[in-house]
């Protein structure tokens, strides 16, 4: 059955209709930098170790971390991934660590990984439940976001399980009431507002004003109340007063003078009345103010945004909260949007978080983690400083990957500017693994202050990619994707014509190949030999 409250002139000029972007909300502002001021590096417990975790294993994966150098090389983070709470939650319905496998609790936890020096991450999810189908965060953002901030949590890599997409339907107003919590609301009709889109005046005669306003579904239509007037700053309580409409969720976002967006969502309703009441606390000031009523949900991709960046904003708020409350200064938690790509968040996740997933989870396998570099590789310019595309953990160490499978596996990360998040058992890490993973030449690239991600500037059975550095350098990278070994060659020459690698024109160049040291003199052009599954990354100045 279609659900769809328009009226039938409205829907036939909805066929007519430009589709809306992705993202219907191009004036959001893009997530604050926090602490990823570069990609975060760090470690993950999900790769190696998925649902078997404890206490124990983490303190004992920090202390090897520190003592095979990982600290000094850059890595910050360690990150609990899915089953590290308990399946309850306390009687205040905060989260809470499981009982037995993590028995002193976050904060203890949290504590003895900072004596190393590092940070601690956390995880959940955003739908009902984690991909575990433990406790998730869904209704809970801000209330999981403090508990979070209280034990001094770092990190939160937020998932995708058990999703549930908010509404692209709107529900059916005739008017809206402000109070200042005092019992004495002021009512205002919709016919004293202006309407736009596909919005427009409908007429029930069961209604208190004998008006309704239909046509707000998908960001198609909106209600705008021009002179809202209030005698002082402050909170007041916004109610939406609807006509009942079909038994369906429906979303709302009232907008207050341009600014502050809040959301409304109406759950399914059973209609033994005709009308129902939906409140929300808004802040006004003194004064006329403007309220539009409109649902931005115009596809699956604007629900994500949506909700990721409730969640974004929540941490941000409890962490100034927790700072203020405890007189110290903040602790800005970095926010890693795991969405699995489905909703294309590279053309959002700016606006909602730090970092998010290009692709459905790694594997250590070759051919996939060849397939999330291409696509990953495409999208250089979504990435930018406090805002990178994460192609997922890394897998360097795991499964059967040769020496030069993750040589090149470490180096298109880096190349990326892709988060760094180790997945290997650090305690058993090879002397070998250990070298890839800790190279300083390649890891100074990745934390490159510029933050600007490799462009592919080459396809073919060698890729070559180029990635601007602060400095006016450039790291280039030769990628042999064959199983075979390969000769390939390029102009160097070719980059200063590139608006976006912008090299410096010369008559001469000199290449610091950063896995070997060999260097190069060139006046253009740079040749290489390239064992199979094999990678160089030269620094060109």
């Amino acid at each position: 059955m279609k659900r769809n409250n328009m009226c039938p002139i409205c829907y036939i000029k909805q066929l007519f209709m430009k589709k809306k972007p992705s993202s219907v909300n191009p004036h959001f502002e893009d997530y604050p930098i926090g602490a990823a001021t570069t990609p975060p590096m760090g470690w993950s417990s999900w790769n190696t170790f998925a649902n078997r975790i404890n206490e124990k294993l983490i303190l004992d994966t920090a202390k090897a971390m520190k003592e095979k150098g990982l600290l000094d090389a850059g890595y910050r983070y360690v990150n609990l991934d899915d089953c590290w709470q308990s399946s309850l939650r306390t009687e205040d319905g905060e989260l809470v660590a499981d009982y037995e496998t993590f028995p002193h609790g976050m904060p203890y936890l949290v504590k003895e990984v900072n004596k190393l020096g590092f940070k601690l991450g956390a995880y959940t999810s955003n739908g009902t439940l984690t991909c575990e189908d433990l406790p998730a965060s869904l209704h809970r953002e801000s209330v999981d976001a403090y508990t979070l901030a209280k034990w001094g949590v770092e990190y939160f890599k937020y998932d995708f399980c058990h999703h549930e997409y908010l509404s692209k339907n709107a529900p059916l107003v005739y008017s809206i009431s402000i109070s200042q919590f005092d019992g004495h609301p002021i009512e205002y009709s919709v016919q004293n507002a202006v309407l736009s889109g596909l919005a427009k005046f409908m007429t029930d005669t069961k209604l208190p004003s004998g008006h309704f306003v239909s046509g707000l579904d998908a960001n198609l239509g909106a209600i705008t109340y021009n002179n809202i007037e209030v005698d002082e700053d402050g909170k007041y309580v916004l109610t939406i007063n609807i006509k009942k409409s079909g038994q369906f969720a429906k979303f709302l976002v009232a907008k207050i003078n341009d600014e502050k967006e809040y959301e409304i969502e109406f759950p399914d309703q059973k209609k033994f009345n005709v009308t129902a009441r939906f409140q929300v606390i808004v802040e006004l000031k003194a004064g006329k103010n403007t309220i539009k009523l409109y649902n931005p949900i115009a596809s699956k991709a604007d629900s994500e945004m949506y909700q990721y960046r409730r969640m974004g904003y929540a941490l941000k708020r409890a962490t100034e909260r927790v700072a203020k409350e405890e007189k110290r200064p903040e602790k800005p938690i970095v926010f890693s949007i795991c969405e699995w790509g489905w909703g294309r968040p590279y053309n959002w996740g700016a606006k909602a978080g730090n970092l998010w997933r290009t692709t459905p989870d790694i594997k250590p396998i070759w051919v996939w983690i060849k397939l999330i570099y291409g696509h990953t590789v495409k999208l250089y310019a979504k990435s930018s400083q406090g805002h990178y595309n994460d192609p997922d953990m890394l897998e360097v160490g795991n499964g059967k990957l040769t020496y030069n499978q993750n040589v090149s596996h470490f180096s298109l990360w880096c190349m990326m500017n892709s988060p760094l998040i180790l997945g290997n058992d650090i305690r058993e890490m090879s002397d070998q693994v250990k070298e890839i993973v800790t190279n300083k030449a390649l890891i100074a690239i990745n934390q490159d202050p510029l933050c600007k991600a490799a462009k592919r500037v080459k396809k073919g059975k060698v890729d070559v990619l180029a990635k601007p550095l602060a400095d006016g350098s450039v790291a280039v990278c030769f990628f042999n994707k064959k199983n075979s070994n390969q000769s390939a060659k390029f102009d160097l020459n070719s980059l200063c014509d590139d608006e976006y690698v912008a090299m410096k024109k010369a008559t001469s160049y000199h290449a610091s190949e950063q896995w070997t040291g060999e260097e190069v003199e060139t006046s253009g052009v740079l040749e290489v030999k390239l064992e199979k599954n094999a990678s160089k990354v030269f620094i060109v100045k």
